[in-house]
């Protein structure tokens, strides 16, 4: 054993002598990241005459000491509607979305159709992904008028552009044998995806959905803001003007209904991925 540690440390000098200093590089990026981060400082600015840190203690007193009204109200106006209201936007807005990205996927997966086809295909969806959700929000509020609608349509056109590519990649590293085995059995293309393609992407699929309606139930609360349904709109009203028991009813229960689909969906998801 001494021999040959012998035998290959001269080598392991030599090699180690061979690879590129990298000091000057190294030096040059962390440079470059400390002055970004110096310059993004600038922009920071506290609230005048303290009033930030007075609007975050009112806040969080606001938590702790909530509303047992409105956080306890059945009705419309109550925390327990709001927050289902909000829950069924991401909820249905999910299911759309994943229902229409399913046959787009396949037309964006150049191992399944045509790679001109498939370029196009990518290109919109890209083009998608590109505008944010709150501004679809308002484009669909001028459309259908503020309401859970606008919120829904919403949900499932921003669901369409991440489940799309995300699902289209799946399909991507899918295993051709099976698919070369059906086409020897004369299979038409449905029958391939119908019987090749879907069973192995069922889970991958539905963990995918799973984790974009996490992100929906978040987007949904921000679309509420500008009017697009669920709980956002009365949130900002109770925020301007200034009612924290309110505030903090709201968000006691956002955080609740967010905790609980979170440790619900990591729970299905983790299954789905085992089997």
């Amino acid at each position: 054993m001494e021999q040959m540690n012998r035998t290959y440390e001269p080598k392991i000098q030599k090699k180690l002598g061979e690879e590129p200093h990298r000091h000057l590089y190294i030096f040059m990026m962390v440079s470059l990241i400390l002055g970004m981060l110096i310059w993004s400082s600038t922009a920071i600015q506290q609230g005048s005459k303290g009033k930030g840190f007075e609007v975050a203690w009112s806040i969080l007193r606001g938590i702790f000491n909530p509303d047992g009204e409105l956080l306890f109200n059945l009705t419309s106006k109550g925390v327990p509607y709001l927050l289902l209201e909000t829950l069924s936007i991401a909820f249905l807005g999910t299911i759309i979305g994943a229902i229409i990205s399913t046959p787009v996927a396949f037309l964006a997966s150049s191992n399944v159709v045509p790679k001109p086809v498939a370029w196009v295909v990518k290109l919109f969806i890209m083009l998608v992904r590109t505008i944010p959700s709150f501004v679809y929000g308002l484009m669909f509020i001028r459309v259908t008028g503020p309401g859970p609608f606008a919120g829904l349509l919403t949900m499932s056109l921003t669901s369409v552009g991440m489940l799309t590519k995300l699902f289209s990649e799946s399909i991507a590293v899918l295993d051709k044998n099976i698919l070369e085995s059906l086409s020897s059995l004369g299979c038409t293309t449905f029958e391939k995806i119908r019987y090749g393609i879907l069973p192995q992407l069922f889970a991958n699929f539905a963990s995918t959905v799973i984790y974009r309606f996490d992100i929906n139930l978040r987007d949904a609360t921000v679309l509420g803001l500008v009017g697009a349904g669920g709980i956002g709109a009365p949130l900002i009203f109770a925020m301007n003007a200034y009612r924290w028991r309110e505030v903090g009813a709201i968000l006691l229960g956002l955080i609740i209904l967010v905790m609980f689909i979170e440790w619900f969906s990591t729970k299905l998801r983790t299954k789905l991925v085992r089997g």
